[in-house]
C-alpha cells in the first residue's frame, strides 16, 4: 500500500499559512501601538511643526523652545528643573529602595515576604491624586507635620509649594515601583557567592560591590529607567506640592493645551521634546541593560 503526497498546491498554501503564522500572533498588539501610540503620535509632530497663526509648516515651534526672555531661557529652564526633580527622585529611590528591597528579598523570613511586599506596595491602589492631597494635609505649615514638630518642641518646617515639597511627594510616589523591580532581582541573588566571598575574606563593603551589585545590575538599570522617565514626565506632584518657580514640563505641556493663551502646536513641540528624551533613556536601557545582563550570565 502506497501513502500518496498532498497536492502541491496544498502544500504551498501550507507554507503560506505558515509565513503568516508570526504576524497573526503580533497583530492584536502590532493594532494596538500603531492605534493608540504611533498614529497620535504622528499626529502630534504634524501639529508640531504648524506654529500659531499660520498655515505653512515650519520648525518655529522647536525654536521657541530655545526662547531666550529677560536673561533666561524659559522653556530650556523648565526642561532643566524637570531633569534634576527627575535625577534627583531616582537618586533617593535607588539609595532608600536597595535595602527594603535586599531585607525584603533576602533577609526576611520567606513565608512572610509575600505579604510584606504586598503591604510595601498597597499605596499603589489609591489614587496619586489622593496621596498628593494627603502630602498637602501633612507638608502645610498647619500640617501633620508641623503639629508634631512643635508637641516636641521644634520649631516647624516649610516646604509645601517649593522644590523639596515635589521632590519629597516623588520620592514617595515612585519609591515603590523601585522596590518592586530591585525585588525581582535580588530574588535571584545567588546566596553561595557571598557566602564564599566571606570565606575568603572579604569585607562586607567588597562583597555588596563586588558580588551583589553586578549581580542586579539589571534591576538597578531597569528599576533607574523607569522611575526617571515616570518622575521626569509627573504632573501631579509639581502641579499641587510645588509653587510657581516648581513648574515642570508636564505642566508647561498642560498650558499650552488647555490654558487661557493656548497654543497647540507649540504644546505639541514640548511633547515631542519629552517623547524624543523618554525613547532616548529606553533605547540607552535596551542597549546596555541587554548587554549588562548578558555579560553577568
Amino acid at each position: 500500500m502506497t501513502v500518496s503526497n498532498p497536492p502541491e498546491s496544498k502544500q504551498r498554501t501550507s507554507k503560506r499559512l505558515k509565513w503568516l503564522e508570526p504576524f497573526a500572533l503580533l497583530f492584536p498588539s502590532g493594532f494596538w501601538l500603531v492605534s493608540f501610540l504611533l498614529v497620535p503620535t504622528i499626529f502630534i509632530f504634524i501639529q508640531s511643526l504648524v506654529p500659531l497663526g499660520k498655515t505653512e509648516f515650519g520648525i518655529d515651534n522647536y525654536l521657541r523652545v530655545f526662547e531666550y526672555v529677560g536673561g533666561n531661557f524659559i522653556y530650556l529652564t523648565v526642561v532643566w528643573r524637570s531633569l534634576l526633580y527627575a535625577v534627583i527622585t531616582t537618586g533617593f529611590c535607588l539609595i532608600l529602595g536597595f535595602p527594603v528591597a535586599y531585607w525584603l528579598a533576602v533577609i526576611a523570613p520567606k513565608r512572610w515576604r509575600n505579604i510584606l511586599l504586598l503591604l510595601f506596595v498597597l499605596p499603589l491602589w489609591t489614587s496619586s491624586l489622593l496621596r498628593s492631597y494627603a502630602w498637602i494635609t501633612i507638608l502645610r505649615p498647619t500640617g501633620v507635620l508641623n503639629t508634631f514638630l512643635n508637641f516636641i518642641g521644634l520649631s516647624g518646617i516649610n516646604v509645601l509649594n517649593k522644590a523639596e515639597g515635589v521632590i519629597i511627594g516623588m520620592v514617595y510616589t515612585y519609591l515603590p515601583y523601585m522596590v518592586l523591580v530591585l525585588y525581582t532581582s535580588l530574588e535571584r541573588l545567588d546566596l553561595r557567592l557571598l557566602e564564599a566571598a566571606a570565606d575568603l575574606g572579604a569585607n562586607s563593603k567588597q562583597t555588596f560591590w563586588q558580588i551583589t551589585v553586578p549581580q542586579v545590575s539589571s534591576g538597578i538599570i531597569a528599576g533607574t529607567a523607569l522611575v526617571s522617565i515616570s518622575s521626569f514626565s509627573d504632573y501631579i506632584n509639581p502641579q499641587l506640592l510645588g509653587g510657581p518657580g516648581s513648574r515642570t514640563i508636564a505642566s508647561i505641556i498642560e498650558l499650552q493645551f488647555l490654558g487661557a493663551s493656548s497654543n497647540r502646536g507649540f504644546g505639541s513641540a514640548i511633547s515631542m521634546v519629552l517623547i524624543l528624551a523618554v525613547t532616548i533613556v529606553i533605547a540607552l536601557l535596551i542597549k546596555y541593560g541587554d548587554r549588562r545582563v548578558v555579560s553577568d550570565s
